[in-house]
């Protein structure tokens, strides 16, 4: 039986964050929910019945700098491991949305706010002396070309180019990493791919002096999850109808949560640098696997450029 700890989770108000904390506090574990709704996130746990002595609930923006700033200074007690899951999608936009820091809303929200808040956490994670210091990040297989789903051309494959967007302060007129035009759905698929690069460089960075296992997952295509919530009437019907039954890749809300919580607190998950994959049930009967990620993740001197460059954007780095 793993040992209970504290986990603060983002993203909780629905989908697979909600059931990751269902998951976890069955456990016996105690989790910090962060959300830019504490009330939503609190009536939801309550709907699944979850104990409420077991869950703290903070206000935290990921698309806010300064609300995350604010909520990290805010936290009760201790911290033994964190779960990265909120994301935002809105591949309907026609121009881009901008965080109060002037940021592309994908980026901003998905990426500069988990690294920032991975970044405020890293004192309290180093002072935990729980077996199961963890930081968990949700990658998407749309992110990884060395996946069928990272080889999709439509609207076009995850791909930081020469990360000029990053180098212009990625402000007006800037939107996407690459510097290019705007184009929503990428702009998702690259904020993910950078979610999985900050997996693999905090590895190479903090694992060895620290010990804290950092790992990333891909729990399956949970195909009617909220964050599909901004995508067309159509999709929403067809996306779900066609992973169950022609792919075989879909996964329930429940079972995705219950693979989070499983990278969270399972001895068996405690490999740093590994992105946790599981077969469908036409391959490897659902068991979990280390997928293999692509150079676009695991090249060295780009995953050095996008932390530099975050670390300047989210306020930590100092300007060459």
């Amino acid at each position: 039986m793993p040992f209970p700890g504290t986990v603060l989770i983002t993203g909780t108000t629905s989908g697979v964050g909600l059931h990751a904390t269902s998951a976890l506090v069955q456990q016996g574990w105690t989790v910090i929910t962060a959300n830019r709704s504490p009330q939503r996130a609190a009536a939801a746990a309550d709907a699944l019945d979850l104990p409420p002595e077991r869950l703290k609930h903070v206000l935290m923006d990921l698309g806010d700098l300064d609300s995350v700033r604010q909520a990290v200074d805010s936290l009760p007690g201790k911290v033994d491991a964190l779960v990265c899951n909120a994301a935002v999608y809105k591949p309907k936009l026609k121009r881009p949305e901008r965080s109060p820091q002037g940021y592309e809303i994908s980026m901003a929200t998905n990426h500069f706010g988990h690294f920032l808040l991975v970044q405020l956490l890293m004192n309290r994670l180093g002072a935990s002396s729980h077996p199961s210091r963890r930081v968990v990040i949700l990658g998407t297989v749309t992110a990884n070309s060395k996946e069928l789903g990272g080889k999709i051309p439509i609207p076009a494959p995850a791909d930081l180019g020469d990360l000029s967007g990053f180098e212009a302060g990625f402000r007006e007129p800037v939107s996407m990493a690459s510097g290019k035009r705007f184009k929503p759905g990428k702009a998702y698929k690259d904020s993910k791919l950078c979610n999985m690069i900050t997996t693999q460089e905090l590895h190479r960075r903090f694992n060895p002096d620290t010990g804290i296992s950092f790992t990333s997952l891909y729990p399956g295509c949970v195909a009617d999850t909220p964050l599909f919530r901004n995508t067309p009437r159509a999709f929403r019907k067809i996306f779900p109808w066609f992973q169950k039954n022609i792919t075989g890749g879909y996964v329930s809300q429940p079972l995705a949560g219950e693979r989070v919580a499983q990278v969270v607190a399972d001895p068996e998950f405690a490999e740093s640098g590994v992105h946790w994959s599981w077969g469908n049930r036409q391959t490897k009967n659902g068991q979990q696997f280390s997928q293999e990620l692509s150079d676009k993740v695991t090249d060295s001197q780009t995953a050095e450029r996008v932390w530099d460059l975050t670390m300047q954007l989210v306020g930590l780095g100092v300007k060459e």
